[in-house]
């Protein structure tokens, strides 16, 4: 398996965080420029922001918990050369089920459709693990 193949993937999630963090940065700043958010408001790092602007940043910082497993098990198979067609194929169901997750997110945040497919993503990423893991220890 090539190392483009591989990353595509990856550099597929990696464009998604940088979207939300665009995403994020825009809106916070719309409503510091505006006034809707005031400095002191924020200063300490409380979550004063619009609920939108909210929306974006709690999506934004989904992307560094469940994904973060997906990195690490690209960053360990890669070099062990343990990357194949099955874990590049699961790697773009999951970055799919990822990109469909913060779809619902940043639009209508409606945890009955975000919940099930943050699981389908979470299970797909396990299944990846179980597969690599199996793979290491049979040595196949």
């Amino acid at each position: 398996m090539s190392v483009q193949m591989v990353l595509l993937p990856v550099l597929a999630l990696i464009g998604l965080a940088f979207a939300l963090l665009l995403g994020t940065f825009a809106g916070r700043f719309k409503a510091i420029s505006s006034g809707q958010t005031k400095m002191k408001d924020i200063a300490l790092g409380e979550q004063n922001w619009p609920p939108r602007v909210t929306q974006f940043g709690n999506c934004l910082r989904n992307q560094f918990e469940l994904p973060v497993l997906f990195y690490v098990l690209v960053a360990i198979a890669l070099p062990l050369r343990r990357m194949d067609l099955v874990l590049v194929l699961l790697s773009w169901v999951f970055v799919v089920a990822r990109y469909a997750h913060a779809g619902v997110f940043v639009t209508s945040n409606d945890v009955r459709r975000r919940g099930p497919v943050w699981l389908a993503g979470a299970l797909v990423l396990m299944a990846m693990w179980l597969y690599f893991a199996l793979r290491i220890l049979l040595l196949i």
